[in-house]
């Protein structure tokens, strides 16, 4: 029998994942070895093998086929765009992509005017703007402090992930636009799913079944 690879994204991500797959039966003792400077950690017993990965090389990994299951955030799937299969929605990591902004900026929004939008994740945003807003946009791509960019006048607004939206609360911005809900997502290669459709339907089976046992 050939390993199963995952790759999970470093960070909450990787731990929520674990925790669910150890609900599953599902264990990887060299993984919660913090000292460790392994780069692969495997299960001999049930063939599997799991690697960290930053979030948007997770898709990379699973459209090669290097690793042949990915958990990923939804934001980084859209902003990836990569010929693979989504096959479950994990639900954790839950949060909104918004475009955000100051209150002055939604009549901007709502008359469709030519604006700058500043944002980590400019394939989402052009899509949302030019596919379904139909408002041409000027996007700046900001790789951190997207909300310093309307208060010091880089952009009218921001197209960014929002959690509990203190942080633009405190920097008086506010959200004006949400593009869509994101959370956790499990991925598969497009060849992996035909090879080991039983094993890798099972495994989706066994998460779905913890989760329904989580929400009751």
């Amino acid at each position: 029998m050939r390993y199963l690879t995952f790759a999970l994204t470093k960070g909450r991500l990787a731990s929520r994942t674990l925790e669910l797959l150890e609900k599953t039966g599902i264990t990887c003792e060299e993984m919660k070895d913090k000292g460790s400077r392994k780069l692969i950690f495997t299960n001999e017993e049930l063939k599997l093998k799991f690697f960290l990965a930053k979030g948007p090389d997770v898709p990379t990994f699973v459209e090669y086929g290097a690793a042949d299951i990915g958990i990923v955030g939804k934001d980084t799937l859209l902003e990836e765009n990569r010929k693979l299969y989504e096959v479950l929605d994990l639900g954790f990591g839950a949060c909104r992509m918004c475009i955000c902004g100051p209150e002055s900026a939604r009549s901007l929004l709502e008359n469709r005017q030519l604006i700058r939008v500043a944002t980590k994740y400019p394939n989402i945003a052009k899509d949302y703007f030019f596919n379904r807003k139909h408002q041409t946009v000027e996007i700046i791509k900001l790789n951190g402090s997207i909300e310093l960019a309307p208060i010091v006048g880089l952009s009218e607004v921001i197209c960014d992930i929002v959690e509990t939206g203190s942080t633009l609360k405190e920097n008086g911005l506010k959200v004006l636009e949400e593009v869509c809900p994101l959370s956790a997502r499990m991925v598969v290669n497009q060849v992996s799913m035909k090879m080991e459709d039983e094993r890798i339907r099972s495994l989706i089976g066994a998460l779905k079944k913890v989760m329904q046992e989580d929400n009751l």
